[in-house]
């Protein structure tokens, strides 16, 4: 036979720290904003690149 569980043993297991549980802390925040922030210059480095391509197509010659 089954023990009852209710939902408020659910609630407090949830809630309870566990020593042995690995969390990213501080140094998963810094890894992952410095990626943040390594990938807004590389975007504004592309965008700047782009704007200064003068490209302009010219018709397609007809062959003969």
């Amino acid at each position: 036979m089954s023990t009852p569980v209710t939902l408020n043993h659910l609630a407090a297991a949830n809630l309870a720290l566990d020593d042995t549980k690995v969390t990213p802390g501080l140094l998963g925040f810094v890894v992952f904003a410095a990626l943040g922030v390594a990938t807004w210059f590389l975007l504004k480095s592309m965008n700047a690149r782009f704007k200064k391509i003068d490209f302009a197509e010219e018709p397609e010659q007809p062959k003969e």
